[in-house]
């Protein structure tokens, strides 16, 4: 079922880049010290990781329109304790002890500037590597919903490991204090992002991994004050492009009758809150909608449509100017989830998790910073975590669990980043992870079974992860 890579996809993809850089003169410039991608989390994420990059693009001609190209490239190692070749439900660095080429990234962007009036922009993403897993979205760079009712199935891949996405792919048109964006964009929800110039840490809290990446569709943004910023927008839900609901065919909803069952509309929105002084900001975004759910683990079996949201509220404050202290708290649920009450008096079939995530980030010196993540997070029903991801959401990979981890999971990191010079940084972490399950015969997510095969799914109830990636940014 897999097709290869042809070359008048590669062409389509060339000339998507080369229709992104044709837009209006302007006159700005980037500043030296931006560091992340601009997207719509910029305004209340941004932490100063260091200095800025030395860009070594330099395209005149498109520079004299502000339109800039860039990238990065993120290689990393990391393994688990027990030998077992994936790290449990740890992605993105997932393989234990096999170097990963996670990212080469390219991005093509125009900034919208709308101070003084009307202004466009847009911006394209490239993302090659063992992330672009993902980062895919339903009817895009994954295949839609499959024959054998099997999702997220990339469809630019060269191998299970690798291949091509593109998580962003969209057009600003901003005026004054509104800005209006068009297209594929990244989430605004929670703190960590998929672009490893946007994270302190290598591998990533399980609220980052297991919510969602990318989103499509339109997204307005309005600034009252300096203070204050307002999101808005209807998408196509998680990770979904224009994958509406099977409503007809051997593998079509089980519940048609469900209310706009037959949709994929989702809104999307929020407001993020900052003090006059900048030194604390207050963000709360959620994400609402009808999402398909497979009523097992086995997609074969069967799918209802029911209402999912997602509430991420992240709070920011700069202590000092070498101290910065961050939380996040998500809560989500999904109704007809088909799965078992994780708590007396709960609702059958309503699957629902939380989280509750610290960092504290401390600059040593201008070279080095420390870090440090404490999680908590609560899959009550056994819902939402999978491992290995990898194989769960590819054709013929077997060893993936086929039941659902309910219960609770911790994951204390550390981490250290190290700035040589302004372009490259290294960081290496040491991780601990344990679980507490539901039930004595609840899955285990870590380790592996005695005897029984390099990729079969874990027998454990906790795991030290070591890991170090580097990232060079051109």
């Amino acid at each position: 079922m897999r097709r290869n890579w042809s070359g008048r996809r590669l062409a389509w993809l060339l000339l998507l880049l080369s229709l992104s850089v044709v837009t209006p003169a302007g006159g700005q410039t980037p500043p030296e010290s931006d560091v992340q991608p601009a997207d719509t989390k910029e305004a209340w994420q941004r932490i100063d990781y260091g200095s800025g990059p030395d860009r070594r693009i330099h395209l005149p001609r498109l520079e004299d329109r502000d339109i800039y190209t860039y990238g990065w490239i993120e290689y990393g190692l990391g393994a688990n304790n027990w030998g077992a070749p994936f790290n449990g439900p740890v992605t993105l660095g997932d393989r234990s002890w096999q170097g990963q080429l996670n990212q080469l990234y390219f991005v093509t962007e125009r900034e919208a500037d709308g101070s003084t009036g009307w202004d466009v922009g847009g911006r394209v993403d490239l993302l090659f590597g063992t992330d672009y897993f993902y980062t895919t979205a339903l009817g895009f760079d994954a295949y839609p919903l499959q024959p054998l009712g099997i999702e997220n199935i990339a469809s630019w891949g060269f191998s299970k490991d690798y291949g091509l996405a593109m998580p962003q792919l969209f057009a600003d048109v901003a005026y004054r204090n509104v800005n209006l964006r068009f297209g594929h964009f990244y989430s605004i929800l929670g703190f960590e992002q998929v672009p490893a110039i946007g994270n302190f840490f290598y591998s990533h809290a399980f609220s980052m991994q297991f919510s969602p990446f990318t989103f499509t569709g339109f997204l307005g943004s309005w600034q009252p004050t300096e203070e204050a910023t307002f999101f808005g927008g209807i998408t196509t839900g998680w990770n979904n492009f224009f994958d509406g609901q099977p409503m007809t065919g051997d593998f079509a909803i089980l519940n048609p009758n469900y209310p706009g069952a037959g949709s994929t509309a989702s809104f999307l929105g929020g407001i993020n809150l900052e003090s006059s002084d900048k030194t604390q900001t207050l963000s709360i975004m959620t994400t609402t909608g009808n999402e398909v759910t497979t009523i097992s683990r086995d997609p074969a079996d069967g799918s209802l449509v029911g209402n999912r949201t997602l509430v991420s509220t992240v709070y920011t404050n700069r202590l000092s100017d070498k101290l910065i202290y961050v939380f996040q708290n998500d809560n989500a649920w999904q109704f007809n989830a088909n799965v078992s009450p994780g708590n007396t008096g709960q609702q059958p079939g309503l699957a629902q998790w939380y989280s509750f995530v610290n960092y504290l980030f401390w600059q040593f010196s201008p070279k080095w910073e420390g870090g440090v993540r404490l999680e908590y997070f609560r899959d009550n029903n056994g819902y939402i975590i999978s491992a290995p991801l990898r194989n769960e959401g590819q054709l013929g990979n077997p060893g993936y669990w086929t039941e659902g981890f309910a219960g609770s999971f911790w994951e204390l990191t550390f981490g250290l980043n190290w700035y040589p010079n302004n372009n490259w940084v290294i960081r290496p972490e040491l991780r601990y992870d344990w679980f507490s399950p539901n039930t004595s015969t609840t899955p285990r997510p870590y380790g592996k079974p005695l005897g029984q095969g390099i990729n079969v799914g874990g027998d454990k109830l906790g795991q030290f992860y070591g890991g170090c990636d580097v990232i060079w940014q051109f």
